[in-house]
C-alpha cells in the first residue's frame, strides 16, 4: 500500500544537497512521518470527543498544524496548491517558526511520559537538512498521502520503516549500531517470554528493535493477527505501563520513537539519557525491571568520571551496561543481552569480577554463542547470555549456532537458523 511511496520520498531526498545518507533520509523522513502522525492522531481525538459531545483541546495551534502548512486543502479536499507555501517561503517557516515552536513544548510539558515532552525532544534534536524548498514541498506532498487511522496501516507503514533502519545499519557509518537482526531478537525474546503486566526495558535501547519486536509477541498471534483475548486493561497496560527505554543519542532516540509510534505505542517511554551517566548505587525497588532485552555497544572507551558510577571499574562500554542491567533487574526477572564472546574467556580483572558476580547472583541458565557476520558490518564474534536474578547459577545450556554458511549482506541471519 506504502511501499512505493517510501520508495518516492527516498528518491527525492536523494536529490538534494542536505540529505547525503541513509541515516540523513531516515531521519529527514522522520521528522514528517511524526507532524503527520501527530495530525492524523489529533483528527481521530477531535471526532472521538465528538461522539461523546465532547470538545477536544488540540495540542498545536492550528498555525503549526500539518492540515495548515504541509498539506492544505481546498473545499473539494483536494491538495490546494495555491495556498501551498513552497521554495524558500517554506524553508524560512520550518526553520524560523515551526521547529522552535515544537521545540518549546519540552519545557511546557507535565512531564517526560506526555507527548507534549516528545514533540519538544524530537524537535530540540534534529533540524531540517534539505537545502530546496521544492524538494521538501515534493515530500510532503507524498507523507501526506500516508494514513495512520487503521492498525493495518500503522503494521505496514512500522514494516517499511524497519527496511529504513535496516538500509541504515548496511550502510556502515556506525549504522550497525542502530540495527540487530531481526530473527536473534525474536528468538531471545521467545527464551525470556515476557509476560503482560511485566515491565520490559532496554537501557541501550538504538531503534527500539528489542521493544517494538516484544510489544508484537504480546500484541499478537504466531500469524501477525490481534490477538482477541486481551482485556481493555491489557491494551492499556501494553500501551503506558510495558515498555520502557534509554538512549543516548539525539538521531537514534528520534528513530526510537518513531518506530514505538509506529507500532502502536502512542507516547513511548523513551527517556533521552545516558545510562551510563547514572551511579547504579542509587537504583532502588521502584526503578527495577522484570524482563531486560539489549544489545548494548560494545568496545568504546568510558570515561573515568562514567566508571565511578559502577562498582567494577571498566573502559568497556559493554561491561557497564552488563552491571547496569544485573542491578536494574528485579530479583526473578530474566535478562537476554549481546556481549562479544571474550567476555567468556577474558583474564583481565574486570572481567574474571564481572563473571564472578554474574554467576553468583543470576542464574546463567543459557549462552548462545553466535556465528561471526551475524552482525553486519562488523566482523566481531558475539554471544547471548540469558539469565535470572535471585539465585546463583549451577548449569549452563550452551549452545554454539552453525548455519553452514558465510553470513553477510546478501546471507543474513534468518528464522531458520
Amino acid at each position: 500500500m506504502f511501499e512505493q511511496a517510501f520508495k518516492n520520498i527516498d528518491d527525492i531526498l536523494h536529490k538534494d544537497a542536505g540529505a547525503s545518507s541513509e541515516l540523513d533520509y531516515t531521519e529527514q523522513t522522520s521528522w514528517m512521518l511524526f507532524l503527520k502522525y501527530l495530525d492524523d492522531l489529533e483528527k481521530e481525538k477531535a471526532m472521538q470527543a465528538e461522539l461523546y459531545g465532547k470538545t477536544y483541546q488540540c495540542i498545536l495551534d492550528e498555525k503549526y498544524r500539518w492540515s495548515t502548512w504541509a498539506a492544505p486543502k481546498d473545499a473539494k479536499g483536494e491538495f490546494d496548491h495555491n495556498n501551498a507555501m513552497t521554495d524558500d517561503d517554506l524553508l524560512t517557516f520550518v526553520r524560523n517558526e515551526l521547529f522552535p515552536y515544537l521545540a518549546q513544548f519540552k519545557q511546557k510539558a507535565e512531564s517526560p511520559n506526555t507527548i507534549e515532552y516528545k514533540i519538544g525532544e524530537i524537535f530540540n534534536e534534529i533540524n531540517n537538512k534539505l537545502q530546496s524548498g521544492y524538494t521538501l514541498r515534493d515530500a510532503l506532498e507524498i507523507v501526506d498521502t500516508l494514513s495512520f487511522n487503521s492498525q493495518a496501516e500503522k503494521h505496514e507503514l512500522s514494516h517499511l520503516y524497519e527496511i529504513k533502519i535496516k538500509n541504515m545499519g548496511n550502510a556502515g557509518r556506525n549504522g550497525g549500531e542502530y540495527y540487530t537482526p531481526r530473527p536473534l531478537i525474536r528468538s531471545m525474546i521467545k527464551v525470556i517470554d515476557p509476560k503482560i503486566g511485566e515491565k520490559i526495558y532496554d537501557g541501550a535501547v538504538g531503534s527500539a528493535g528489542f521493544l517494538c519486536e516484544a510489544h508484537d509477541y504480546l500484541r499478537f498471534d504466531d500469524k501477525g493477527n490481534s490477538r482477541n483475548d486481551l482485556s481493555t486493561n491489557d491494551l492499556k497496560t501494553l500501551q503506558e505501563n510495558t515498555f520502557y527505554g534509554k538512549e543516548k543519542k539525539s538521531l537514534a532516540y528520534v528513530i526510537a520513537i518513531m518506530n514505538l509510534i509506529l507500532h502502536g505505542i502512542e507516547a513511548p517511554n523513551i527517556v533521552h539519557t545516558n545510562t551510563l551517566a547514572e551511579n547504579i548505587r542509587d537504583i532502588q525497588d521502584k526503578d527495577r525491571f522484570d524482563v531486560i532485552l539489549a544489545n548494548p555497544p560494545f568496545g568504546g572507551k568510558e570515561r573515568k568520571e562514567i566508571q565511578q558510577n559502577f562498582p567494577v571499574k571498566t573502559g568497556e562500554t559493554a561491561y557497564l551496561f552488563l552491571q547496569h542491567f544485573i542491578k536494574i533487574l528485579k530479583a526473578g526477572g530474566r535478562c537476554a543481552i549481546v556481549i562479544k564472546n571474550t567476555f567468556l574467556s577474558n583474564t583481565d580483572n574486570a572481567s574474571v569480577a564481572l563473571r564472578k558476580q554474574l554467576l553468583e547472583e543470576c542464574n546463567l541458565f543459557a549462552v548462545l554463542d553466535l556465528p561471526g557476520g551475524a552482525f553486519l558490518g562488523t566482523g566481531v564474534k558475539t554471544v547471548v547470555l540469558f539469565f535470572e536474578k535471585g539465585k546463583p547459577t549451577e548449569n549452563v545450556w550452551y549452545y554454539q549456532l552453525n548455519v553452514g554458511r558465510n553470513m553477510g549482506k546478501t546471507n543474513p541471519l534468518n528464522e531458520r537458523d
